[in-house]
């Protein structure tokens, strides 16, 4: 079991990962991205789900937004829009930096501070149109990291993410938990680029003993 003492805003110590806590991280299949190349196994990444591309299942359509009607106008770009540089929910008693990350081969891998969350710099921005700002950290089994608590949140929540141009408040759409043999089957719908501008916070879940067996994905739409 995770602890479950709210961790406050600050910068844990980066001794919670090297002593061999387990973290988590995602991992891409490169042809989702349109590289041809598939994406290599990957080892020493406790509970870390593979995303890949469905070959045999119809896409799965974004639900996490509620489909905008047509005498409604088109999503426009936020007047905050802009890279994520920080982000604070109350509800989980954080107040936490964001910086961005890239592709590592096919593994999206959070900052090694726990206390720091990762924007996915190949996704949409925050307060984009169109697209998903992808934000992720690490959970640490024993407590300390950032989004420990994120299955926590529900619907309606709100929260603030901070932006190289302003500040943007976010509402929680949906809370999803998928185990590792609906992750690859999900991730059309997690990632995708089409949707409604929204913004996905996603760690790990499920800690075994070992290892994580499941992920948690947040969506939010902004106010």
């Amino acid at each position: 079991m995770r602890n479950s003492t709210v961790i406050k805003a600050g910068r844990a110590s980066l001794g919670l990962v090297a002593v061999g806590l387990a973290v988590c991280s995602l991992l891409l299949a490169l042809d989702y991205f349109g590289d041809p190349t598939p994406a290599p196994a990957t080892s020493g990444q406790p509970g870390a789900p593979t995303f890949t591309r469905p070959t045999d299942s119809p896409t799965i359509e974004p639900s996490a937004v509620p489909t905008t009607p047509d005498s409604e106008p088109p999503p426009t770009r936020d007047p905050n829009a802009g890279v994520p540089v920080g982000v604070q929910i109350e509800a989980l008693g954080i107040d936490v930096p964001v910086v961005p990350i890239e592709l590592e081969v096919s593994t999206l891998v959070p900052p090694s501070d726990p206390q720091t969350l990762g924007w996915w710099s190949g996704g949409a921005v925050a307060g984009a149109e169109r697209g998903g700002a992808i934000i992720t950290g690490h959970t640490v089994h024993t407590g300390g990291g950032a989004l420990d608590n994120l299955e926590t949140l529900r619907p309606g929540d709100v929260f603030r993410v901070r932006t190289d141009a302003g500040s943007i408040r976010y509402a929680v759409s949906k809370v999803e938990v998928f185990d590792k043999s609906r992750i690859s089957r999900a991730a059309e719908r997690i990632f995708s680029r089409d949707v409604r501008g929204r913004l996905v916070l996603i760690t790990c879940e499920d800690w075994d003993g070992t290892g994580y067996n499941s992920n948690v994905v947040v969506y939010s739409h902004a106010l």
